[in-house]
């Protein structure tokens, strides 16, 4: 990097993602790529929810019927599957998608994400819930599920149980999601830096740095 560039400090990042999308899951990875690469930057990542399936019933659906009902049948969501599942190989994550039996609504793990986040383990509920989920088939709209990952981390089981077992937090991610789609965020993983530079979906990392310097340039001359 060209020493013109070297950021004065950390830079503010947004991540806007879901936590059942592959796609933000192997975003993420190509981020933290992109950083390794770049030891003279560092962002301080704020995780914004989005809800790809905002009227998802609270139980969530049979993954069966849910792959009818988005992509019209299980034969071409395997397909799909199969495409996304050799893309996140290729950055060390084995999803075994076919472990999920049930697609849940994301809501309450937004909410738990929320919740870490007062404790500064925000990044670390992230990661345990995509990792709960897409390499372990576990039900993330399920509290028990959930109050388990989140003690996994290092979260009071009872406070997480508490939390998850009323409604706060749960229009924060409903107005972070309008929020989302107000500014025409309408797909994931979107990853906004400075809170003017974006870039939509899973980039590759060489592009996540092209952008780091755009941002950097920028805030050198302002």
């Amino acid at each position: 990097m060209n020493v013109a560039l070297r950021p004065p400090g950390r830079l503010p990042a947004e991540l806007v993602f879901d936590l059942v999308c592959p796609w933000c899951f192997i975003g993420l990875r190509r981020l933290d790529r992109a950083l390794a690469r770049r030891p003279d930057v560092r962002l301080d990542i704020t995780f914004r929810p989005f809800l790809l399936n905002p009227e998802m019933p609270r139980g969530g659906l049979p993954r069966a019927e849910y792959l009818t009902r988005k992509y019209g049948g299980e034969e071409r969501a395997r397909r799909l599957h199969a495409a996304i599942t050799e893309v996140a190989r290729q950055e060390g994550v084995s999803l075994r998608l076919d472990l999920i039996a049930r697609t849940p609504a994301s809501l309450d793990a937004h909410r738990l994400v929320r919740f870490a986040a007062r404790q500064g383990l925000a990044r670390e509920a992230v990661e345990a819930l995509f990792c709960a989920y897409f390499l372990e088939g576990r039900d993330i709209g399920d509290h028990a599920e959930l109050a388990a990952v989140g003690a996994a981390i290092g979260l009071p089981l009872l406070e997480v149980r508490r939390f998850l077992a009323g409604a706060e937090e749960a229009d924060a991610v409903a107005a972070e999601n309008l929020r989302a789609h107000r500014m025409g965020i309408n797909g994931v993983p979107c990853l906004v830096l400075a809170g003017r530079h974006a870039i939509s979906g899973a980039q590759e990392a060489e592009v996540i740095s092209r952008l780091l310097d755009v941002a950097i340039l920028e805030g050198t001359r302002g």
